[in-house]
Formats: structure tokens, sequence, C-alpha cells
């Protein structure tokens, strides 16, 4: 009974996410329909600066705090709708607020379930805790692993609370002002063109500076390693 309380709330959190997901909500944040009815919201947003920007905040919190799968879209709503650094600025106070609500549920879910844990885990945990923010780093700023998944495995690994701040701020806050600056590009593009797809996510302009930067959160890990493998003096007569 204890163990479903702990439960409970990642339970509950994952449910809401799904129940978003199968009501088609994200598909009001479509890139292509925000274009068209940018005027209107302009208007809105114009006549309720301080509502519009806190459901900007809400809707991005909620998102992250339920997994839901393309939260990316509430990302470039806000780039289309209050710019690359204001929308940057809100989407990651919404993502880090979200991402805390995930983590601590997370953690509750994960507390007390340790009674026989098998050694592979222990093992990822033990690694991971040798070089914890250099992992955990690189883990927020590689863009193939999805944002609720990252967080959940961060509460399981023991990440401690602060590092998780820093790491959502910092490396979710570098994902997120590309992902507003291409929300900014796309409402050019579509009225330039007609149509764009999300593809560009894919393409190596936005790709290749994240993982450049994975690369350097990588480094102090690689040169642990290179330097523990390294022989020692050889013995003297």
């Amino acid at each position: 009974m204890n163990r479903l309380k702990s439960l409970l709330p990642l339970l509950a959190l994952i449910a809401l996410g799904v129940g978003l997901f199968l009501s088609g909500a994200l598909d009001q944040l479509d890139p292509h329909n925000i274009v068209q009815d940018e005027r209107v919201l302009g208007a809105q947003i114009a006549a309720h600066p301080l509502l519009a920007r806190l459901t900007q905040v809400g809707v991005m919190m909620l998102a992250i705090a339920t997994g839901l799968p393309g939260a990316v879209l509430v990302v470039f709503a806000g780039g289309i709708l209050f710019g690359v650094v204001e929308g940057t600025v809100l989407s990651c106070l919404g993502t880090t607020l979200g991402a805390l609500v995930l983590f601590l549920a997370s953690r509750r879910a994960f507390a007390g379930g340790d009674a026989h844990v098998p050694a592979l885990a222990e093992r990822l945990r033990a690694g991971y805790h040798a070089y914890p923010l250099s992992y955990t780093m690189f883990l927020r700023l590689v863009p193939v692993f999805p944002f609720g998944a990252v967080t959940v495995a961060l509460a399981w690994l023991r990440c401690p609370l602060w590092l998780f701040l820093l790491a959502s701020v910092a490396g979710g806050g570098v994902m997120i002002a590309f992902e507003t600056a291409l929300g900014a590009g796309l409402a050019e593009t579509i009225v330039r063109d007609g149509h764009v797809t999300l593809n560009i996510l894919a393409h190596p302009q936005v790709l290749l500076p994240l993982l450049g930067m994975a690369t350097l959160a990588l480094a102090p890990i690689v040169a642990g390693r290179l330097r523990h493998r390294r022989p020692g003096p050889p013995p003297t007569m």
C-alpha cells in the first residue's frame, strides 16, 4: 500500500500526459495554425500581457511535467508569439518548473524501491556518480533523448536536486533557445513558402552544435578513464 502511494504522483502525471496527447490538444499548437491566427493571438497578448505570459509558462510546465510528447510545439509557439528572447525565457521557466515537478514525483516513486536492485543497475549508478556533472549535462544536451525520460532517469540515478536544476536551466535552456529561434524562423518560412515540416529539427545546423556541446560535457569522463588506464611507472630496483 505504501508503495502504491509513492507511485501515485508519477502515475497521475503520466495519465494526464496520455490524456492530453489523445485529446489532440497539441494540434492547436501546430505552427501553421499559430501563424494563421497570429494577428488574433497577438491582439489578445497585447490586451492581456501578463495572463498571456503566464499561460505560456503554465502550458510549458504542464507539457514537461506530464512528459507530453510534442512539447516542442509549445516552445515553437512561444518563439512565434513572443519572439526569440522573451519566448526563450518564458519556455525555460515553464520547463524548469515542470521538470522539477516530474523529478520530485519520480524521486518519490523510486524511494524505498532499492531492496533488490540488480548488479547492473548498481554499476550504472556507480558510473553516474563518478562523473555526475558531465553525465547530467550530456543527457540534457543530447536532443535525441526525450526530456521527460531523462528527468525520470536522473531521479532514478539519484541526481542531486541542485545539479538537476542546474542542468535543467543551463543544458535545457540551450535546447530551448535553439527551438525558440526555430519557432520564430518557422513563422517566416510558413508565411513565405506556405508549408514547412518539423524535419528541420534534424538539420545539421541544429543538431551539430548541440552534439558538439554534448561531446564537451563528456570530455571529463573520457579524460578520467584514459588517466585510469595509463600504466604506472615501472618499479625501481
